[in-house]
């Protein structure tokens, strides 16, 4: 069984020629409304790749978004019966998409911060868990969460996304002692090592000094690059991604984190699940949209056939 501990947004997203700068105004014809939040994103990716139970977990608010999140959710296959409804408005992203499919993005957490640990049903905790984390709600609660996960016996996946600018060195300690895989990019493996004492521009010595300290597996998404997976022991894996021109990369990332869990979850082999969420990832940037974009098993085992 896989959980997914997070956020729950509606995305409105703006394609523009050129991402504005501080001060700047920049036209776009119009925008969309899609569904978002990188708890839900991720809870999306994983279900429709996983043949077992996706749940989330979190909160909306009590009106037309929260609403149609929720249905979006149980429509691809996540399970939704814990998703509760909160006294703020539903979270929304604000995202801008310029013309190489680079993005910025600004979130107002409304519901999001009301998420908190209790919200996570026993029933859903036992030693087949797997659950996935962000930092996109409370980090209190997802410690919380995350602890009683891991005391019946279950398994963490942590993305340390997007990364908390005032995180402190002994939040990250809590976070990496709850966690058995951390998931970060190139800067937030960055900002997470620097807090330990790695050099603050060299991803993969903080990423080795990340998973030594905190005793876990620390998984860096470097983009065309592929990711890769360092252990406590000093090995190393590497996954390629596929060779794609990206429309738009506003849910690779979350894409990468749900077809990660899923595969750990089915098999509990990191190399293929490696693989598995690079080829994700690099699908998933070839249409707009996080979730919209989002592989389907079929066109994963497709395209892994001609990878």
């Amino acid at each position: 069984m896989i959980v997914i501990f997070g956020s729950i947004n509606m995305d409105l997203v703006a394609t523009v020629p050129a991402i504005a700068r501080p001060g700047e105004t920049v036209l776009s014809p119009g925008y969309r409304t899609l569904f978002g939040g990188k708890g839900a994103n991720q809870a999306v990716a994983a279900a429709r790749v996983h043949d077992g139970t996706v749940a989330m977990v979190g909160r909306i608010g009590r009106d037309g978004f929260g609403e149609a999140c929720r249905a979006n959710l149980a429509a691809n296959g996540v399970t939704t019966e814990p998703v509760a409804i909160g006294e703020a408005v539903t979270g929304c992203a604000f995202i801008a998409v310029d013309a190489r499919g680079e993005n910025a993005i600004t979130v107002a957490s409304g519901a999001n911060g009301e998420v908190a640990a209790a919200d996570l049903p026993e029933a859903l905790l036992g030693p087949a868990t797997l659950a996935v984390m962000q930092m996109e709600v409370p980090l209190a609660a997802s410690l919380d969460a995350a602890r009683r996960v891991k005391a019946a016996g279950g398994r963490v996946i942590w993305n340390v996304a997007p990364f908390p600018p005032a995180l402190a060195e002994a939040e990250l300690a809590a976070v990496l002692a709850a966690t058995d895989i951390l998931v970060a990019n190139e800067l937030e493996a960055c900002a997470a090592g620097a807090l330990l004492g790695a050099p603050a521009d060299d991803w993969e010595a903080a990423a080795r000094l990340v998973a030594q300290k905190g005793q876990t597996i620390c998984v860096v998404t470097a983009g065309a690059a592929g990711a890769v997976a360092y252990a406590p022991d000093g090995s190393r894996l590497h996954a390629p991604a596929l060779k794609v021109t990206p429309v738009d990369t506003t849910g690779a990332g979350d894409t990468f984190v749900g077809l990660l869990a899923a595969e750990m979850a089915a098999h509990g082999h990191l190399a293929d699940a490696l693989r598995l969420a690079c080829l994700g990832a690099s699908l998933a940037c070839l249409a707009e949209g996080a979730q919209t974009a989002m592989p389907t098993r079929a066109a994963l085992l497709a395209a892994a056939g001609k990878a």
